[in-house]
């Protein structure tokens, strides 16, 4: 449609408008919402991506605010359409050693408020391979990206000994891969782009990034019955 075409079409509209009878819309009745199913000690999540299905099992029992603070984002679907982001690949160590990071990036109108941190000195949930963490800038701020571990990676977990704040706090760990970790391998060797990223990141960024199609709970399957 032309410029022309479309402001000729705006009084149209108000003719057609002014010509039928004014009609009462019939009232409608308010339909509640479907609550979410409550969670359990345990939380699955399927994470479809371009790359295929990531399985991930959040533990509610020990990291409750940063597990329901995933589940939250995973029902507003607020991570479906977003992307794995980095691939940080160290060179030493066996292989593959390292994460890759996904998530809102900050992203303005999406990022609900940042949680409460919980460290894995009270959680327990260490960063081993397959482990999902949350990232964050200081204790306190994460919202709306997390990465997933492809080796063990001890020096995330909170040291108390530490002499410094950082160390001390770690980084907040909920979860783990229960299915996946091949497409968790695919993502980590992705192209990477050799001047995206600022600082550290420099040369971790993906290039293309890896969509997440969609994030959903899954149910857990119905109890067995009884034998009658």
């Amino acid at each position: 449609m032309n410029r022309r075409f479309a402001l000729l079409a705006i009084p149209a509209l108000f003719v057609l408008a002014a010509a039928a009878p004014p009609k009462k819309a019939p009232a409608k009745r308010p339909v509640a919402a479907k609550p979410a199913p409550p969670l359990g000690d345990t939380v699955k999540i399927a994470l479809v991506t371009e790359l295929g299905m990531i399985e991930l099992e959040l533990d509610n029992k020990r990291a409750p605010i940063t597990t329901q603070n995933f589940v939250r984002y995973v029902d507003l679907k607020k991570f479906d359409g977003i992307v794995f982001y980095r691939s940080m690949r160290l060179p030493w160590g066996d292989q593959p050693n390292g994460l890759i990071q996904g998530g809102l990036q900050g992203h303005p109108l999406k990022v609900l408020k940042p949680i409460a941190h919980e460290p894995t000195s009270l959680t327990g949930i260490n960063h081993k391979a397959g482990t999902i963490s949350m990232a964050r800038h200081a204790p306190g701020t994460a919202t709306a990206d997390w990465s997933i571990l492809l080796s063990d990676l001890p020096s995330l977990d909170a040291d108390p000994k530490a002499a410094e704040p950082e160390a001390q706090a770690g980084f907040a760990a909920f979860g783990r891969v229960t299915q996946g970790m091949d497409v968790v391998r695919k993502i980590w060797d992705a192209p990477l782009s050799p001047i995206k990223g600022e600082g550290p990141l420099k040369g971790q960024m993906l290039e293309p990034p890896v969509k997440i199609l969609s994030a959903r709970r899954i149910a857990d399957p119905p109890a067995p019955k009884p034998a009658s």
